[in-house]
């Protein structure tokens, strides 16, 4: 079973800056305010969605293919393809509602029948049971999970789900007690059919989603993933096979069709990867298009969802794994083996990979070392390990690399070796990879993302060979330019320019998204071109970007293309807003144009839906700040913190608020408690010391600002603040010495050029 995930990225949330002045001795001291910051009625009363007429006859449905493709629509009809969505009857029901009962996780659950209609009664969004209508089955093996409907057009998915190989009950997020008001519970926004679920598992399906009412009027042509949802619409086609011309003989490449045979490996991987990747959806009206970037942003395989060498942790699917691949680069696409219509494995066992892979040189013990007869001799245990998913759901990463126990011993990350022989460490798994297959292993990108994904200063040498690495896979260099955000230094923002000029769209997109957290002055002549970029998403992050500077900043050559962005950019974030985190999105572009009270409805919007979203209150406390209530700014920081005791951000910024609100010691505290936690934010470092120094503790100053430097000593700000520390304990000598070393790493920063001419130093350089 295929679920579908809407991923929105965060990468691009806005800081609201705020600028506090103090004048002493040599010193500025600059405060940086930086944020990110129903009832419940039976579901019988709902009505069942039902399938829109086609426009313009575009959509045709799949009883119309059957005439002359009824052998292949009678494969398609045994596919999960198929059963991914449909009516409840006792043949599609699987689970058990003849009166069974199932408890877990403090809820208990009936599962029971009124005539021809299938209940669940279990815990609603009161808190309370209620009973609820199954109006659609999703998937059948090895789950199946039950939708009901509720008010607004919102259809949702219970908790609970029947195994359909253990014949079962069971909850998919086992040992988690989630409370009824909670956005994961599954009666909230995580679990809603519209946002999560609905594109892949039915055929042109428009979610038409009303941010005013936050209700849904969602609508599709066919159920289930039918013949149109990857040839695309078939009135076309039909008229053509209908039409004289073809009656006479003459014949054009696809038949007005998406996807013929024979299709390219990046057309066939393109219209499986919407449903078959973690992706953002851009807009309701797609592009056509072969590029995927046009019509959906895939995420990348960073370590928030992927472990750090890439291999799969959270429920990643296929695309961005599989493009790490030898086997993307070598041309092979899903077709050569999945069969597209039943959906299952074209070749049984090993002779998957036997087909291109010599069976005498691989499938035998002397490559494998493993009994022939046993799982180890089977080519997915080593190169397509799996996790489980959704509970029972076991999925095969798809990157397809060699076990590397060395880099676990390394790095800590997994490796094939250790599934099956728990008892070996891998210092010990490691010795007999050697024993087996000599001294040297080939190169893998994993040995430079791994380190470069740690951030610290040894980091961006490994980011910057994945750069510039000819054999790297452009996925990878795209994690790469998505990590070098975090290390703001000339040869960072060298790479990320470099990075814009990429033949791939995903290391466009990412590397414009990055250069958010560099100096205008250093990207803008590198970025207005791709304002009209030929793939969408690269043109919304460069809107995006574009928008945080004035207007007039702008050449006069490039507003046109700007105000076209623009609107592109706006269409999507407004998309995005029946998500949670969507109206977070949309509130930081109001904030980007100082249009602070819709920001503040749309953070107020997305917290309505998810109250656990930090940066959203980060982000509303900036907005209250802002409009000058610091008593709504404290409140939200303060809840917030109750959120997440543990989160360094949020005290910082607490600090940063108590000391505009003039209260130093309450600002001290919650800077400590910043440094406590582990803060690696070199601003909380810099604004701190300056803080201590306001108070005349050189010393704490000092001390402060060192350490900052010691974690983060890239950070040109730091060595800015400890130039000021030493000049206010007349330590000229080592503040010549630092703003010398300040001049070689940002001499051309227009921030420093007086602290440069006060010691003597050149200007900035032509």
């Amino acid at each position: 079973m295929v679920a579908f995930s809407l991923l929105i990225s965060n990468s691009n949330l806005s800081n609201l800056k705020r600028f506090y002045g103090y004048v002493g001795l040599f010193l500025v001291l600059l405060l940086l305010f930086l944020g990110y910051l129903f009832y419940t009625e039976d579901s019988s009363n709902y009505e069942v969605f039902t399938a829109i007429k086609p426009s313009h006859g575009t959509y045709v449905g799949d009883s119309k293919c059957i005439d002359c493709h009824r052998a292949t629509h009678q494969q398609w009809t045994t596919s999960h393809h198929y059963k991914s969505m449909l009516l409840p009857t006792p043949e599609t029901v699987k689970g058990d509602f003849n009166t069974s009962t199932y408890t877990a996780d403090g809820v208990t659950s009936h599962f029971f029948k009124k005539g021809t209609k299938f209940f669940i009664n279990t815990e609603g969004e009161d808190g309370k049971n209620h009973d609820y209508e199954v109006k659609y089955v999703f998937g059948f093996t090895p789950l199946q999970q039950y939708l009901v409907a509720f008010p607004g057009g919102r259809m949702q998915v219970p908790r609970v789900s029947w195994d359909t190989e253990k014949k079962r009950w069971y909850h998919q997020y086992s040992g988690q007690k989630i409370a009824s008001h909670d956005w994961l519970h599954w009666t909230g926004n995580s679990q809603n059919w519209n946002t999560m679920c609905a594109t892949c598992h039915s055929t042109n399906l428009q979610k038409k989603y009303s941010s005013a009412t936050d209700s849904y009027q969602t609508t599709f042509d066919v159920i289930n993933v039918s013949c149109e949802s990857c040839h695309g619409p078939g009135a076309s086609h039909l008229d053509y096979i209908k039409g004289a011309a073809y009656q006479s003989g003459e014949r054009m490449k696809g038949s007005f069709l998406k996807l013929a045979k024979n299709s390219s490996q990046k057309e066939e991987i393109n219209t499986c990867a919407p449903c078959h990747a973690r992706a953002t959806e851009i807009a309701p009206t797609h592009i056509e298009s072969t590029e995927l970037l046009d019509n959906y942003i895939p995420q990348i395989p960073d370590k928030e969802y992927y472990f750090e060498d890439g291999q799969i942790k959270e429920e990643d699917y296929i695309y961005a794994s599989f493009l790490q691949s030898k086997m993307y680069n070598k041309g092979v696409k899903c077709s050569d083996c999945h069969d597209v219509h039943t959906t299952q494995l074209k070749r049984q066992g090993n002779q998957t990979c036997t087909k291109c892979h010599v069976a005498s040189q691989y499938d035998t013990r002397k490559h494998t070392f493993h009994a022939t007869d046993g799982e180890g001799a089977k080519c997915v245990s080593c190169h397509m390990p799996g996790r489980f998913y959704m509970g029972n759901d076991y999925r095969h990463d798809h990157n397809f690399k060699a076990p590397r126990p060395d880099l676990s011993q390394r790095y800590g990350t997994p490796n094939a070796c250790s599934n099956c022989h728990k008892n070996k460490t891998n210092a010990e798994l490691a010795k007999t990879v050697v024993q087996w297959y000599g001294e040297k292993r080939a190169y893998h990108f994993a040995e430079d993302l791994v380190p470069g994904s740690a951030l610290n200063e040894m980091s961006e040498p490994h980011l910057l060979r994945l750069i510039y690495g000819k054999k790297v896979p452009q996925i990878i260099k795209a994690t790469a330019a998505f990590y070098l955000s975090s290390i703001q230094t000339p040869k960072s923002v060298a790479a990320l320019l470099f990075c814009l000029k990429s033949q791939e769209a995903q290391v466009r997109y990412r590397s414009i998204r990055s250069l958010q957290n560099f100096p205008p002055e250093q990207w803008m002549p590198h970025v207005f071109p791709l304002l009209k970029d030929k793939v969408r998403a690269v043109r919304i992050a460069a809107a995006d970007l574009v928008v945080s500077i004035p207007l007039a900043t702008l050449p006069a050559t490039f507003q046109s293309d700007f105000k076209a962005a623009q609107n592109e950019l706006v269409q999507f974030l407004h998309y995005q807003t029946d998500f949670s985190a969507g109206n977070v999105l949309l509130a930081d572009y109001y904030m980007k144009t100082n249009e602070l009270e819709k920001a503040k409805i749309y953070y107020l919007k997305g917290l309505k839906k998810d109250d656990q979203m930090n940066y959203a209150w980060l982000n509303l406390s900036a907005v209250y700040n802002a409009q000058g209530n610091n008593t709504q700014a404290l409140a939200s920081l303060v809840k917030a913190a109750k959120n997440d005791p543990k989160n360094e951000r949020i005290f910082y910024n607490l600090g940063l608020l108590y000391s505009e609100m003039n209260q130093p010691k309450a600002a001290v505290a919650a800077f400590d408690k910043a440094l406590l936690l582990g803060s690696k934010n070199p601003k909380l470092y810099y604004n701190y010391s300056l803080l201590l120094l306001q108070s005349q503790k050189i010393e704490e100053a000092q001390r402060v600002i060192s350490k900052g430097i010691t974690i983060t000593p890239y950070a040109s700000e730091l060595y800015y603040a400890l130039a000021f520390v030493y000049m206010q304990s007349n330590a000229m000598d080592k503040a010549q010495e630092t703003v010398s070393l300040l001049k070689k790493m940002d001499g051309n920063n227009p921030n420093y050029q007086s602290l440069f001419a006060q010691f003597r130093l050149n200007s900035i350089q032509p």
